[in-house]
């Protein structure tokens, strides 16, 4: 039986994905080999010797030691595109807010308690509606920075809209491109979107190379009077740079964000919300649910989808075979020391599949019969293998 720690609420319907006889699930299981969690912190957390993966339900993975845990050979999961309808549409509700006087127009109206008759507010607000005048989105131009998941779904939803949308990502995997709307005009640079867009939208993960992406410097390049809006991540944009903008005559006209911070607040050019972006019933399940079959999936075939650190394998089971899986550090000679042990042992190797990413690689093996423990602690011996792992009979 497998067991999985849980930090966090998890959704019903992501922790009911686990079978109850395979399947040992909870937040106070001891020497779990899963943990399953959306923001808790695990950088100060001591994690037992048995712990083999984590998936957090949700995009994002700042809450993980990823380097400390990649050396350690735990696979990591996160869960993108499960929130991606959610927080589409909460840009959708940005842009409309950016674009009209709604919530100036509804704070008025909610000072207006002194007016007793409904026809003297009718009058009034007849006479000052021009005071919350915006301007339509159709025919805009929104620039969409990151054509991943969230990316394609909000420029599809803005062309919808009839807008004309232009997109930079200079990490386009080739499943993104063939999401991607084939009427989002590709920029080459990031300025040449900022100084073509209307409206700005980030949808980048949070990355060393994308850590205050929107700083002083690109804001130079920023269309005067443009709305930037950032359901991200709060790291991507340099708050101080955007006051900066917001500041100045030919700067940002407003910006909206779901990560509020103190020098943002009491100002009619910001738009603030309390990170809301995947806080829908809809989103968490979704998240729960696919970080669950993750899990699941690696726990028994040794499969990985959705690692944010470890290559992506995925190799049927072989019929009445035992699966051995193993990961090591990325140098040459490792498989082939492992596979020499097996022709040492007669174990004969009846399918294989072997994959790198950065510094680390893992494999995967179907061999005709469970080797016995000789033969496997001869591979946990092997120099630069990391972890072995032994998979019964599917």
């Amino acid at each position: 039986m497998f067991k999985v720690k849980t930090f966090n609420q998890i959704s019903v319907k992501g922790l009911e994905r686990f079978p109850r006889a395979e399947y040992e699930v909870g937040s106070d299981i001891n020497h779990p080999e899963g943990i399953l969690l959306r923001s808790h912190k695990l950088h100060n957390e001591v994690l037992p010797e048995s712990v083999l993966c984590v998936a957090r339900a949700g995009a994002g993975v700042n809450n993980i030691p990823l380097e400390d845990y990649t050396k350690r050979g735990i696979v990591v999961f996160n869960t993108p595109g499960a929130n991606a309808n959610a927080v589409k549409e909460l840009v959708l509700a940005g842009l409309l807010l950016g674009s009209r006087g709604v919530l100036t127009g509804i704070e008025y109206v909610q000072s207006l308690t002194h007016l007793k008759d409904a026809a003297e507010m009718g009058k009034l607000l007849e006479a000052e509606k021009k005071r919350f005048a915006g301007k339509e989105l159709y025919g805009s131009t929104l620039g969409v920075v990151g054509l991943g998941a969230i990316g394609s779904m909000v420029a599809e939803m803005a062309l919808a809209l009839g807008m004309k949308v232009v997109g930079y990502d200079p990490a386009l995997s080739v499943e993104a491109a063939w999401r991607l709307p084939s009427r989002v005009e590709r920029m080459e640079n990031l300025q040449s979107l900022l100084s073509r867009a209307d409206y700005v939208t980030l949808h980048v993960p949070a990355l060393e190379a994308t850590t205050g992406l929107i700083n002083h410097d690109t804001l130079k390049s920023i269309k005067p009077g443009a709305r930037l809006l950032n359901f991200a991540r709060d790291a991507i944009v340099d708050s101080t740079s955007v006051v900066e903008s917001l500041n100045a005559d030919q700067g940002l006209g407003m910006y909206i964000c779901d990560f509020p911070e103190p020098q943002l607040l009491e100002r009619k050019d910001v738009i603030a919300m309390p990170h809301i972006g995947a806080s829908t019933a809809e989103a968490e399940e979704n998240c729960a649910i696919m970080a669950a079959d993750q899990l699941m999936e690696f726990l028994q075939n040794g499969n990985i989808k959705n690692s944010v650190n470890f290559p992506a394998v995925n190799m049927p089971r072989a019929e009445g075979c035992c699966r051995i899986t193993f990961s090591n550090d990325n140098v040459s000679g490792v498989l082939g020391n492992v596979l020499s042990i097996f022709t040492d042992n007669n174990v004969n190797v009846v399918d294989m599949m072997n994959k790198s990413r950065g510094d680390v690689a893992y494999n995967i093996l179907d061999v005709e019969a469970m080797p016995n423990d000789t033969i496997i602690d001869q591979l946990r011996q092997v120099e630069h293998v990391i972890n072995v792992r032994v998979l019964a009979e599917a």
